[in-house]
């Protein structure tokens, strides 16, 4: 006689499935955000070698991109009470598209500000994705294992940010010395066009999915989202700075790395973006394991500003021609080697690495039924994202690209200072 599972057995069975389906969709997802956002590290010099641009005008680029998050991050919250994470997911997959079919035109004329206009485009999308995807993976399980499904999610992302450089520096930067501006910009326009294929059609695939939708969040009685009334809330405003600070130095790390190579003549200048992303993904898996077992949130990010703040001394004051520290850390793998400077610039990945998690959960600690409304705050601090590798690329046009990096030293230390005392800040008097 065969015993038939109980009712309460078939639920379980069914909600860990869904659980299990939603995070391999919103997991391919959070890889696709990943390996656009980190494609912009081997973007930048490659657009400066094509439309001959300062480091100033290649570093555009970061501004164009994260910018579009602070201005598309409220319309893109209303655009989801409307239409639900499911379908604004697919909504952002979208635009994400007609993002990267910019990009054909562009390369055809190598006009600096059609790649510009492409890179909002696909923020856009981005932006909108990411107000969908981040609390419908918070929503999907239980809320204590949250943390552990956001974590993974952050793996998938920055797990493609060490393919994307090593796929880019294969298809693109290959005689790059040698070719000319057109035939390097035609290059752009086959991947951008399987890009902006991949896109729509698993837009399409979402769309037609069994992923289950969730309600979102309302903040408050009505549903509004008011960025101004969290204003009174010093830990969350002190937090959107820190983050504001923090999104700027991982851009810089991220995403100038290959231009800093470039400027030094490393050979695989085009792949140092996997290098930085390396030493994030490290850190991801110690806060895993770490955190909050070994380490608290508040000291983990304590030690995040400490070690952001050493090796920023030593990208400035590191050798550019000394290779020992890639050496000790990298000899045994076969990566090729890379100057002292490049190598803590790259390392900043493992500092940068816990302080995203680290700071949201400190800022909306106490704001209650302004929760939704202070996370709205603290996306639009990714703006740093846009400000802060500008303002460093018009710093390497006046001195030099290293003596720019002294920029992220003040942006350390903001970290360290909300670690240790920012966040326990409850009243403005």
């Amino acid at each position: 006689m065969e015993l038939s599972a109980s009712p309460q057995e078939e639920q379980a069975t069914s909600s860990t499935r869904d659980v299990i389906t939603g995070m391999l969709f919103v997991g391919l997802l959070f890889f696709i955000l990943g390996f656009v956002t980190w494609l912009n590290g081997s973007l930048i010099p490659f657009l400066k070698i094509v439309c001959q641009l300062t480091n100033f005008q290649a570093l555009l680029v970061t501004f164009a991109f994260y910018i579009a998050y602070t201005v598309m991050a409220l319309p893109s919250a209303a655009v989801l009470k409307r239409v639900g994470y499911k379908k604004g997911m697919t909504l952002g997959l979208g635009v994400m598209g007609i993002g990267a079919l910019l990009f054909i035109p562009a390369a055809q004329s190598r006009h600096y500000e059609l790649f510009l206009a492409g890179l909002f485009t696909l923020a856009t999308g981005m932006t909108l994705m990411q107000t969908a995807i981040n609390p419908y993976i918070v929503c999907l399980g239980p809320r204590e294992s949250a943390a552990m499904r956001i974590s993974i999610m952050g793996l998938f992302n920055k797990g493609a940010g060490i393919v994307v450089p090593l796929i880019f520096a294969s298809l693109m930067l290959k005689n790059v010395d040698t070719a000319s501006q057109d035939v390097l910009a035609e290059r752009l326009i086959f991947p951008y066009a399987c890009m902006a294929a991949a896109l729509f059609a698993i837009m399409v695939f979402i769309h037609f999915s069994k992923l289950r939708e969730i309600p979102p969040e309302v903040d408050g009685a009505d549903g509004r989202i008011d960025a101004t009334s969290v204003l009174q809330f010093p830990q969350l405003v002190l937090g959107a700075l820190a983050l504001f600070a923090y999104v700027g130095v991982e851009v810089i790390a991220g995403d100038t790395i290959g231009l800093y190579g470039h400027e030094l003549k490393v050979a695989n200048f085009g792949v140092l973006t996997s290098y930085t992303m390396m030493c994030m993904v490290i850190g991801y898996l110690v806060g895993v394991v770490a955190i909050p077992r070994y380490l608290s949130q508040q000291r983990a990010l304590v030690l995040s500003g400490l070690v952001g703040l050493l090796l920023t001394i030593g990208v400035a004051v590191g050798s550019t021609h000394n290779t020992a520290l890639s050496q000790m850390l990298l000899g045994w793998t076969g990566a090729p080697l890379v100057p002292n400077t490049v190598m803590c610039l790259a390392l900043l990945g493992l500092a940068n690495a816990m302080v995203w998690p680290a700071i949201w959960p400190l800022a909306l600690q106490g704001l209650g039924r302004h929760t939704a409304s202070g996370s709205a705050v603290l996306v639009m601090a990714i703006a740093g994202g846009a400000l802060l590798p500008l303002l460093y690329g018009h710093l390497s046009d006046i001195v030099t690209p290293r003596s720019a990096y002294w920029l992220m030293l003040p942006c350390y230390a903001l970290i360290l200072w909300y670690a240790a005392a920012g966040h326990k800040i409850r009243s403005w008097r």
